[in-house]
């Protein structure tokens, strides 16, 4: 990358255009945080205080969909909004509060604490009475009575029957609901000043993200925030920023293992509540009627009172530091609660959050297969504990725009949605059926580009509403993908994600410091380019060593004998890779288009080559842009479960066409002009599709006038340049998707050995030991392969793709290979196809 396009301009802090924005570490200093740090890291800290600036304007991210939600795009935006810059929320003195002079500098975090703005009666009031009273929950009361008793429908429950179902609801619903106390949000507020200047060096905010967020929680309407879940301490870090700045404490939807003694009593003053993992918990396998419906009053009821409610549609902390799949359960109620009550509307507020590192350390354990702990309180009082002795580093947290529910279901309402299609109806035919897999179209092409309708109003809209029970179904996946895309978009981009991310897929063999450093630079000037924002700023030499000693033992370090520099390089054992491998999939989404193409030019070159074997004349090293963009929408798609291309609406041949187009600007891909017209498809080939989708949310009229994308309907041939430099990065963005597609065609190898069913557990153990072994010894290039979530990816992928077929026996899962896939031939073109986008 050194030398690319998009390098080049000075180092040194980015522009934040504020007079608190602050470097990585805070701005200042106080005494708590100086006697944690050693010399020479504070000496790295003073030091990037002094840096310029960066030539390269700092993207302002996190703003709501155009083509999904227009107006709210206006709402609560005025362009002065993003150069309001950034904000280190636990660097407090005196000018935070009212108060000057001596003793306020002492007592500043008492003072500022007690100017919050936090009543009890900014929140919900009579809740467990009024949830009882609801007419739902009465309804579902009646039916379990009903059941409980035999009665046949139609005849009135025995009123004892009654009473005791209402015990029983009241209970439920106490353990359920979080009762807030200002008094101890205020408390909490203190300690959490004093704890996170020692846990961290700063947790920085956008200041513009933040006024959008008070102006929209001042309009009289719910907020729903929505973060991305990668540690325990995202639950207070939001509570505690929107503390900071006078927004009442949401109510957080938590998960009933932290329903731990005198833990979830904290939780629940500072506004958690609890809910099952799995709604229905019965032992007869029956839907839990009266759970069901007094979770829906319940959260009727908050949104009611226009409380503000915090969702983790993930349901669990990512192991894989990529964003896991949602659930979209309480997202469903929130959406059935907006179009069935009187409620005016909600605003949903996407958050994206970002650690150097994550204070549970590592996941390890859990990548090696062992099982996951139960949360206890002498859990919580260790991990404490273990916090108080280190430094984690620095946090950013973005709040995107928040938008309009409503406005997103009207939208919907008036698009055309298609059909959606199984992996296996989208790719079988490519992998299976296919002579030459390049060659061949998509069984459907709507699933890569749909209907125009997708995007544009319909003269005459449908009429559809929560009664349609696959459009709900539909609507709402896509609305949880698409906050879970926003979400990730908007995280900042951590110093450490970085270095994993060159370690693993750049220098794997070792780097000399002041090459990391060039790396770095422009590494971090293609993320900036990307129009993703950095979590960091400083000296790159400064934020290398940061870096550095944040992975801690996960890197190895050597004198290179020579000019006194040091030789840098991930440490080979497994343990080391999976970590390294979880911060760098922080960086996995940025570079994931141009990654997938890259992987498909190497397919579509190894295909010409292998048809020139077996012919007179010679392979030829173009490339036909449109199948290869064609061979990239399908290898995403079999990537589905890895990571996210493209929001719902939008079409992975944008994506595409877009990654072509910057490969191209930065010379990697060159255009052919000249043998265009010898190597024209032949007409047994598929033709491509004369439309084209429209433009889509990010373009505007003007662009769209200015733009050449009408000439670029027209096929064109590429090729590869034969520059060092462009080749180097090209062998980055493929060496980055290489451990996925190393486990998939691990997976792919294992199958055969699939003689009987089994059940899914010890398929998923026996196929994690099979990979673990090639990892430990030295089959796999890639160790970080062998990760626990990439082998459950595997299994997933291969039972959509109807390679694996699933059966139940007394409530187990069994796995047996699909008639298809029973013949060899047909595993050894599985296995192929996946090796074909392969370096392996």
């Amino acid at each position: 990358m050194e030398g690319s396009p998009s390098s080049g301009t000075q180092d040194g802090l980015l522009s934040a255009n504020s007079a608190e924005s602050s470097g990585a570490h805070g701005k200042h200093l106080n005494d708590d945080t100086e006697r944690s740090c050693s010399p020479s890291v504070l000496s790295y800290v003073k030091s990037s205080w002094k840096e310029g600036l960066l030539s390269r304007k700092r993207p302002f991210v996190g703003r709501c969909c155009h083509s999904c939600t227009p107006q709210s795009q206006e709402r609560f935006f005025n362009p002065s909004i993003p150069s309001l810059g950034l904000r280190n929320v636990i660097y407090i003195n005196e000018t935070h509060t009212r108060h000057r002079g001596w003793l306020a500098r002492r007592l500043s975090y008492v003072l500022f604490v007690l100017e919050r703005d936090v009543q009890k009666d900014m929140f919900a009031r009579n809740v467990v009475e009024n949830v009882l009273k609801n007419s739902k929950v009465e309804s579902a009361i009646v039916e379990v009575a009903l059941d409980d008793e035999g009665v046949e429908r139609g005849h009135e429950a025995d009123q004892k029957a009654v009473q005791k179902v209402q015990r029983k609801a009241r209970n439920v619903l106490q353990e359920m609901v979080a009762n807030i106390s200002p008094g101890l949000v205020r408390l909490t507020g203190w300690v959490l000043l004093k704890l996170f200047n020692g846990f961290f060096w700063s947790i920085q905010i956008h200041k513009g993200q933040l006024e959008m967020v008070k102006r929209a929680a001042e309009s009289n309407v719910p907020l729903v925030f929505l973060p991305v879940h990668k540690s325990h301490i995202d639950y207070l870090l939001i509570t505690f920023i929107l503390f900071c700045h006078n927004i009442k404490a949401p109510h957080i939807a938590a998960g009933n293992n932290l329903n731990i003694p005198i833990f979830s009593t904290l939780i629940r003053k500072l506004g958690g509540f609890f809910i099952r993992r799995r709604l229905d918990e019965l032992s007869t396998g029956k839907k839990d009627v009266l759970y069901r419906s007094l979770l829906h009053a319940y959260t009727e009821e908050l949104l009611r009172q226009q409380q503000f409610l915090e969702v983790y549609l993930e349901g669990t902390r990512s192991r894989s530091g990529k964003p896991s799949p949602a659930r979209a359960g309480m997202l469903s109620i929130v959406v059935d609660t907006l179009c069935t009550s009187n409620i005016p509307d909600v605003l949903i507020v996407p958050v994206g959050i970002a650690y150097d590192r994550i204070i549970e350390g590592n996941y390890n354990s859990e990548q090696l297969g062992k099982p996951k702990k139960n949360e206890s309180l002498w859990g919580v009082a260790c991990g404490v504990f273990r916090m108080l002795r280190k430094n984690y580093g620095c946090v950013r947290v973005d709040f995107t725009q928040p938008f309009s529910l409503k406005e997103y279901l009207d939208t919907q309402r008036c698009r055309q949605l298609p059909a959606p299609l199984t992996l296996e109806q989208i790719l079988l035919p490519t992998i299976i059926d296919a002579q030459n897999a390049g060659d061949q179209p998509v069984t459907d092409l709507t699933s890569i580009w749909p209907d125009e309708g997708l995007f544009r109003d319909e003269e005459q809209p449908v009429s559809r509403d929560l009664h349609d029970e696959a459009w709900r179904r539909q609507v709402i996946a896509n609305l949880a993908k698409h906050v879970l895309y926003t979400a990730n978009k908007s995280s900042a981009i951590m110093s450490t994600q970085i270095i994993a991310c060159l370690l693993l897929y750049r220098h794997r063999q070792g780097v000399g410091l002041s090459r990391l450093v060039e790396d770095f630079f422009s590494m971090k000037e293609e993320v900036l380019s990307r129009d993703f924002d950095l979590g960091f700023s400083g000296s790159s030499e400064d934020v290398v060593m940061h870096a550095l000693h944040q992975l801690g033992n996960c890197v190895a370090l050597r004198s290179s004998g020579r000019h006194s520099d040091v030789i840098i390089s991930p440490r080979d054992s497994v343990h080391a890779l999976f970590e390294l491998n979880f911060y760098s999939n922080g960086l996995f989404h940025v570079f994931i288009p141009d990654a997938i193409i890259a992987c498909s030019v190497l397919s579509m070159l190894r295909e010409q080559a292998e048809e020139a074997s077996g012919s007179d004349h010679g392979g030829s090293t173009l490339l036909s842009q449109e199948r290869l963009i064609r061979k990239a929408a399908g290898l995403s798609h079999f990537l589905s479960n890895e990571v996210a291309v493209a929001q719902p609406c939008q079409t992975p041949y944008q994506v595409f066409q877009e990654a072509v187009t910057r490969l191209m600007q930065y010379g990697v891909l060159l255009v052919a002009e000249e043998d265009q017209e010898e190597l024209s498809p032949s007409p047994t080939e598929e033709v491509w599709p004369k439309a084209f989708p429209p433009t889509l949310s990010w373009r505007n009229e003007e662009e769209d006038e200015d733009s050449d994308f009408g000439e670029e309907q027209r096929d064109r041939y590429l090729k590869v340049s034969s520059s060092g430099e462009q080749l180097e990065f090209f062998s980055f963005l493929q060496h980055l998707l290489s451990p996925v597609l190393e486990a998939y065609s691990g997976a792919a190898i294992f199958i055969h050995s699939l003689a009987e069913p089994v059940s899914e557990s010890d398929y998923t153990q026996l196929l994690f030991k099979y990979l673990l072994t090639r990892a430990e010894k030295g089959i796999a290039i890639y160790g970080e392969s062998a990760t626990h979530y990439l082998v459950k990816n595997t299994v997933k992928t291969f039972k959509e793709l109807g390679v694996l077929k699933e059966s139940r026996e007394n409530k187990v899962a069994f796995l047996e290979l699909t008639s298809t896939f029973l013949p060899q031939a047909n595993r050894n073109k599985l296995l192929h196809y996946i090796q074909g986008f392969s370096l392996l």
